[in-house]
């Protein structure tokens, strides 16, 4: 496994000590943490309970500021294509065809997606997220790159239960950057169901925020995990996960893990010797 600065991987950044440090480090990110502070404390007190509500609330808030930074572009959009231009090349470099039936898990505002709209056949593209704000900017972003003829769906949903979706559809399941802001409740419910979806001899990729110190999360909105938790948890739903070591060479914060289906076991068994018939004298 490639290793990521040991600096990165340990810290905790839901300890005082943390944010104390970082501030001293960067005086001019103290006054914005703050407001989202103040802002994400009054989202949860309305949404106690339901983190989907919650999130979908925030990200509402950051589509009205910004549609490339409420999908993690910043506020440049060059890193906006730059990001969507690494999502692409991976998962091309990793065999994905024409032919492929994509399901995108927090399509955002098409970042990557209208990449993959472009280069899949016409309807084999289906983009989910639980924002709805997001969804309209993912529109726009279709009709400005003119991919109307591509006849993708985007479809809001308020869990990731996925029940609406056909059986064994589709070929790659794809989620960059959902992990990274979920409850490991909302992992759980995604890959209880994803295997249902997922083809056989497909699979689901996913990124997260990886820690090999404790599991935190900060603000409830970006939660940090052990590889171990996430490779376990889809082993109690059937699934075999594995980390993605070449991604970890791409200028990205997260890392990647490839969830899919476990491979039948066809080696023959023992051989066994029949027996002669008994003949009665």
């Amino acid at each position: 496994m490639h290793q990521s600065p040991a600096s990165r991987l340990s810290a905790n950044r839901s300890r005082l000590g943390h944010k104390v440090r970082y501030a001293l480090r960067h005086p001019g990110r103290v006054l914005p943490y703050l407001r989202r502070a103040g802002r994400d404390s009054w989202l949860r007190l309305r949404h106690r309970g339901n983190h989907v509500a919650y999130y979908r609330a925030v990200m509402a808030s950051d589509t009205a500021r910004s549609p490339e930074a409420a999908v993690g572009g910043g506020p440049s959009r060059d890193r906006w294509l730059a990001i969507g231009q690494m999502q692409y090349d991976y998962l091309v470099g990793h065999g994905l065809t024409p032919q492929d039936r994509m399901l995108e898990i927090g399509c955002g505002n098409l970042r990557a997606g209208w990449r993959f709209i472009q280069y899949l056949e016409a309807g084999h593209y289906y983009g989910i997220d639980i924002s709805p704000d997001i969804l309209i900017e993912a529109k726009k972003t279709l009709v400005g790159y003119g991919l109307q003829d591509r006849l993708p769906y985007l479809t809001p949903v308020e869990d990731l239960k996925l029940d609406f979706l056909p059986d064994a559809w589709f070929t790659v399941v794809h989620a960059h950057s959902v992990f990274s802001h979920s409850p490991v409740e909302v992992i759980d419910e995604c890959l209880a169901h994803v295997g249902r979806v997922l083809a056989p001899g497909g699979f689901f990729d996913f990124t997260f925020d990886r820690t090999e110190g404790a599991e935190h999360q900060v603000l409830g909105e970006d939660f940090y995990y052990r590889t171990e938790t996430l490779i376990r948890l889809a082993a109690k739903h059937g699934l075999v996960a594995r980390f993605m070591d070449d991604w970890e060479r791409l200028p990205h914060g997260q890392s990647k893990l490839r969830v899919t289906h476990p491979v039948p076991d066809r080696s023959p068994g023992p051989a066994v010797e029949a027996e002669m018939p008994t003949v009665e004298q």
